[in-house]
């Protein structure tokens, strides 16, 4: 089978409606996220899900920002599907915004999916013009 007619899988094809164009990030079809059942629901664990090929346009000047994306939670009862989390983080690649509400972004979307106990997103950033930017949103629910 030749690669460009392999069937498309329905979340690559929500994660490329953002594709050739700049978009915004509430154009990110946010159902690209899907759950798996955690089955030790009482067992406190810590996933950790990292990528290096983050990517996102700086509203500003238009240029591509590439970042180390750092997810970290412990899971109430649900757990992120990393295909669908590899897709939902791909949709970012023509989305016009500041790398702050990138991160707030995605721990809001990942929040709301999997109901954690805790949560943080860290993006680190890199170098443009000599600076780096390190950001980290985090989530914990309240006692």
């Amino acid at each position: 089978m030749i690669y460009q007619q392999r069937p498309q899988d329905p979340a690559e094809k929500k994660a490329k409606k953002t594709a050739g164009k700049p978009c915004l990030p509430q154009e990110i079809d946010t159902t690209i996220l899907e759950t798996i059942d955690y089955e030790y629901p009482k067992r406190k664990i810590n996933v950790e899900s990292t990528t290096d090929e983050f990517t996102c346009i700086c509203p500003y000047s238009g240029l591509p920002d590439f970042a180390n994306l750092t997810i970290r939670y412990i899971p109430r009862k649900k757990l992120i599907e990393l295909k669908s989390l590899k897709y939902y983080l791909y949709a970012f690649r023509n989305v016009k915004v500041y790398n702050e509400h990138a991160v707030n972004k995605i721990l809001e979307d990942l929040n709301k999916v999997l109901n954690p106990h805790e949560l943080t997103v860290t993006g680190e950033f890199t170098s443009r013009g000599g600076i780096k930017n390190k950001v980290t949103a985090a989530y914990k629910v309240p006692k």
